[in-house]
C-alpha cells in the first residue's frame, strides 16, 4: 500500500506539559483509523499534527507529494450570514454540484430537512455539523480527518455518514482518521485502531472490539498495576461477547478467544436483584401514561399513548431531533401539561436529571471539587457495598489533583461525571439521562456504564450514542408518529422502521434543492444481492437462535443451582449433571455458529 502522509520522532510541547514524545508513525492507502485515549491526552492534536496545523517542537511531519486532506473539527468555521447552499457548495453553479450524482447523495443524506435557503446563524446545532460534514464530504480528498463527527448528530445520522464512510472510496484506496467515543461508530467504519496515551500511539488491529479484547489480553499478559482499568475493561467485552444485542452487530473477533478472557467475569447486572431492590425504594407504582396526548400547533407530540413504567426499569428512547423526546421526559416528570390524558406518578418517586447542558453545577461557580463533596457525609449504595463521595468519586476517575480545581474550570467530560455523582448521593430513585455521553471519552464512558449496572432504580436514558443505549438499558423504544414504540431488536429495528416510512411513495423531485425547500433524496442505493424473501428468513434464523440460546442459559444456570444444593459427595449424580450442563453449552456454540454464518450472508 502506498504511504500518504506520518510524522518521524515528533515532539509536541504545550506550555504546562508534553503531549507526543519521539512519536513516529504512518497512513498507508486503504486505511480506516479510529482513534481513542483518555480526555486530554492528545487525540485532537495528533490530528491537527498529521494534518499540519499544528507545528512541531522536534521531528517532522510528511506528506507525499500532491496528496489532499480534509478535515473536520469540533468546532465549524461557516459564516452565520451565508445560506446552507452557500456554505456546502460555495460559489459553484448549480448546473455543476447538481450534475453530480456523489454530491447529490451527500446533500440528500445529510440535508433532507434543512432548507436550502437558511441562513447558516438560523440553524439547530445538530443542523449546523451536518451542513459542515456536507461541505467536507463533497470535496475530493485523499485522506479525512473527523475530530468527533457524530456529535450533534442523531442516529439516522450517524448511521448514515458510516454507510457513507465505509463506500466512499474502492477497498484499497483512501484514508481515514477518526476521533470519537462512539464506540458503534468505530466498530462500524474503522479496521484499525490508535490508543494516544502517555506521549505515545500504540495501534491495534481490527475495529474497537477487538481492541477491547487487544487491551484486556496485553493488560493480563503484562501484569499490569492498574487492576482496575484492566477489570473495566474486561466487564466491556463481557457485554459484548454475551448479550443477544451484542450478537445483533458485525463480529469483529472470534467467539471462542474472547469467551476465555471472560471466563471469570460476572454478569453485568442482576436485573431480578435490582428489580427487587427498586421495588423496595419505589413500591409498585413509578409513572404510568394514560391516553396521553399533547400537540404544538400542528404537530403531534403523543397521540393517545399508554405506557407504564415500573420498578427498575431500565428504558432506553430514540427519536429524530426535535420530535419531542426532552418533551416526553418533561411529561413523565409532571413538568408538561397534556392536551388529553394524564400521568399518574407513584408517591415514593424521586426524580433525578442530568441534563444536557449541566445547569445544576451552575451554582457551584467557583467551590473546588473538595469543598462540594464534603458537604455530603452520608455513603450510598451501589452494587451491593456502601461507597463514600470520595470513593464514588476515585471510581469516575477523578484524581486528587483534580479534586483541587474549581468546578467552573473542569473540563466538559469531567464536570458530567461530577454532575452524575451528585445526583447519585441525592438517592433518587427515578434517573433521568439526557445525553449522559456528551464529552467523554471512552474509557469513562465504560466507568459510568459500571456504575451504572449496580443502580437500583428506574432508569430513562435519551441518548444517540446507540452503543451507550444498548449497553446501559434493557429495552429501547422509539418516539415515532406521536407513539411510543417498544423495540425488541433494538436500535436496528427502529432504523428498519424509519427506512420502511421513507420508502413510501411520495413526490420527491429528481432535480436541483429548491430555493424554498429541502434537498431531494438523490441517492440510490446498490441492488442486494439477497432477495427479500431470503433476507427474511436468515433474520427469522437470527432471532429464533437468540431466544434458543437465552433458553439455553436458564437451563445453564438452572442446572448450576440443582449441583450447588446436590449432595457432593454424590459424584455420580454431579458427574451427569455437568454432562448437561456441557450438553447445553455445545448447543449454544452450535447456534451461535448458525448465527454468525447468517449475519456474514447479510453483510451485517
Amino acid at each position: 500500500m502506498a504511504f500518504l502522509l506520518g510524522c518521524e520522532k515528533v515532539r509536541v510541547d504545550f506550555p504546562t506539559k508534553t503531549v507526543f514524545e519521539d512519536l513516529s508513525l504512518g497512513v498507508d492507502e486503504g486505511a480506516r483509523i479510529g482513534i481513542v485515549g483518555r480526555n486530554g491526552d492528545g487525540k485532537s492534536t495528533l490530528l491537527r499534527v498529521l494534518a499540519g496545523d499544528v507545528e512541531v517542537d522536534d521531528g517532522r511531519v510528511i506528506r507525499t507529494r500532491g496528496v489532499s486532506v480534509g478535515v473536520l473539527g469540533q468546532a465549524d468555521d461557516l459564516r452565520d450570514e451565508d445560506t446552507v447552499e452557500r456554505a456546502v457548495v460555495g460559489d459553484r453553479p448549480e448546473y455543476e454540484w447538481a450534475g453530480d450524482a456523489r454530491v447529490r447523495a451527500i446533500i440528500a443524506g445529510l440535508l433532507e430537512d434543512v432548507a436550502w435557503d437558511a441562513l447558516v446563524g438560523t440553524l439547530s446545532g445538530g443542523q449546523r455539523r451536518r451542513v459542515d460534514l456536507a461541505r467536507l464530504l463533497i470535496g475530493d480528498w485523499d485522506v479525512l480527518m473527523l475530530d468527533e463527527p457524530t456529535n450533534h448528530l442523531d442516529v439516522r445520522a450517524i448511521t448514515w455518514l458510516a454507510e457513507h464512510l465505509k463506500t466512499r472510496w474502492r477497498r484499497g484506496q483512501g484514508a481515514l482518521l477518526v476521533v470519537t467515543h462512539d464506540r458503534w461508530f468505530l466498530d462500524e467504519v474503522c479496521e484499525a485502531m490508535w490508543e494516544v496515551h502517555g506521549q505515545r500511539v500504540w495501534p491495534f488491529e481490527g475495529g474497537f472490539s477487538a481492541y477491547i479484547m487487544q487491551r484486556v489480553e496485553r493488560d493480563r499478559l503484562e501484569a499490569l498495576a492498574e487492576q482496575k482499568r484492566q477489570n473495566a475493561l474486561r466487564r466491556e467485552l463481557a457485554w459484548l461477547s454475551r448479550g443477544a444485542r451484542a450478537r445483533a452487530t458485525k463480529p469483529k473477533f472470534h467467539v471462542a478467544a474472547a469467551q476465555a478472557l471472560i471466563a471469570d467475569v460476572p454478569p453485568l447486572r442482576n436485573e431480578l436483584e435490582l428489580k427487587r431492590m427498586a421495588m423496595a425504594r419505589l413500591g409498585k407504582q413509578v409513572v404510568d401514561l394514560q391516553g396521553a396526548t399533547l400537540r404544538f400547533g400542528d404537530r403531534v407530540i403523543l397521540d393517545d399513548v399508554d405506557w407504564i413504567i415500573g420498578p427498575g426499569d431500565r428504558y432506553g428512547i430514540v427519536g429524530e431531533n426535535g420530535i419531542g423526546k426532552t418533551t416526553l421526559l418533561r411529561i413523565i416528570q409532571g413538568l408538561q401539561p397534556l392536551d388529553r390524558g394524564r400521568v399518574k406518578i407513584g408517591q415514593t418517586v424521586r426524580f433525578a436529571v442530568l441534563s444536557q447542558h449541566l445547569d445544576e453545577l451552575t451554582k457551584l461557580g467557583d467551590d473546588r471539587v473538595r469543598q462540594v463533596i464534603s458537604r455530603y457525609s452520608r455513603r450510598t449504595m451501589l452494587d451491593g457495598k456502601e461507597m463514600t463521595p470520595g470513593q464514588l468519586l476515585e471510581r469516575l476517575g477523578f484524581t486528587k489533583d483534580d479534586q483541587n480545581e474549581p468546578v467552573c474550570d473542569l473540563s466538559g467530560g469531567q464536570k458530567r461525571r461530577l454532575a452524575l455523582m451528585l445526583i447519585l448521593l441525592d438517592e433518587p430513585n427515578v434517573l433521568i439521562l439526557d445525553e449522559p455521553g456528551n464529552d467523554l471519552d471512552t474509557d469513562m464512558l465504560a466507568a459510568v456504564e459500571s456504575l451504572l449496572d449496580g443502580w437500583p432504580g428506574t432508569l430513562l436514558l435519551v441518548t444517540h450514542d446507540r452503543y451507550l443505549m444498548e449497553r446501559v438499558t434493557d429495552h429501547q423504544f422509539a418516539l415515532i408518529d406521536g407513539k411510543v414504540r417498544h423495540l425488541p431488536g433494538g436500535v436496528d429495528e427502529y432504523l428498519e422502521l424509519k427506512a420502511e416510512r421513507d420508502s413510501q411513495p411520495s413526490d420527491l423531485s429528481h432535480s436541483a434543492p429548491r430555493r424554498d425547500s429541502q434537498p431531494s433524496d438523490l441517492s440510490h442505493s446498490a441492488t442486494p444481492a439477497l432477495s427479500g424473501g431470503e433476507q427474511r428468513a436468515l433474520r427469522k434464523l437470527m432471532a429464533s437462535n437468540e431466544k434458543k440460546i437465552e433458553t439455553l442459559k436458564g437451563k445453564i444456570e438452572k442446572k448450576q443451582l440443582e449441583m450447588a444444593e446436590a449432595d457432593q459427595s454424590d459424584y455420580l449424580t454431579l458427574t451427569a449433571m455437568q454432562e448437561e450442563v456441557a450438553d447445553f453449552e455445545s448447543q449454544i456454540e452450535a447456534l451461535e455458529l448458525e448465527w454468525f454464518e447468517a449475519a456474514e450472508k447479510l453483510g451485517e
